[in-house]
């Protein structure tokens, strides 16, 4: 299937969609676990361009030029599109997550409708918890409702309500 351009874009996507399931359980599971040495530079306050947590990056990037070591020594154009796939989801990442939501970036836009602001919105919830535990939105691309969020916020007690709902409506 792979030795076709449709082909090798159909892999490609959809390993663009699986990969905000891996890094949803990456997310939860690895970087609130036992990665957290890593992530809890994410949730602090932190000066200079970079942070420790970039060092994930560094490692799914070496796992995708891996990929494409191997698909393109070994003649598997599927492991190449595997290896694409990961690698556009780490752009959407990347200009996503860290510039949108993050403001990273040179550019300071802030969305004010749509689903850009619910995935701000979202990743806001995310940080309003203190510490590893109690978090909610794990994924980077998919923002749940972010009532749904709120309330699981609030219903868990690790954040007032008040701070749950200054979170959302921070934009």
């Amino acid at each position: 299937m792979a030795d076709s351009w449709l082909g090798f874009g159909a892999i490609a996507i959809a390993v663009f969609l699986v990969m905000e399931v891996v890094a949803w359980a990456a997310h939860k599971y690895i970087m609130h676990g036992w990665g957290w040495g890593w992530h809890e530079s994410h949730h602090e306050p932190h000066e200079g361009m970079f942070e420790k947590n970039d060092l994930y990056a560094v490692v799914f990037a070496g796992f995708a030029i891996t990929l494409f070591a191997i698909g393109r020594f070994a003649e598997l154009p599927v492991v190449t599109a595997i290896a694409v796939g990961i690698t556009l989801y780490g752009l959407f990442y990347f200009l996503v997550h860290d510039g949108l939501v993050h403001q990273r970036w040179p550019f300071r836009h802030i969305p004010h409708k749509g689903y850009a602001k619910r995935l701000v919105q979202a990743h806001r919830l995310h940080h309003a918890v203190k510490g590893r535990e109690g978090c909610v939105s794990f994924g980077f691309l998919y923002a749940p409702p972010v009532d749904q969020l709120s309330a699981e916020l609030k219903a868990s007690g690790r954040v007032r309500a008040e701070q749950a709902d200054e979170r959302r409506s921070g934009i």
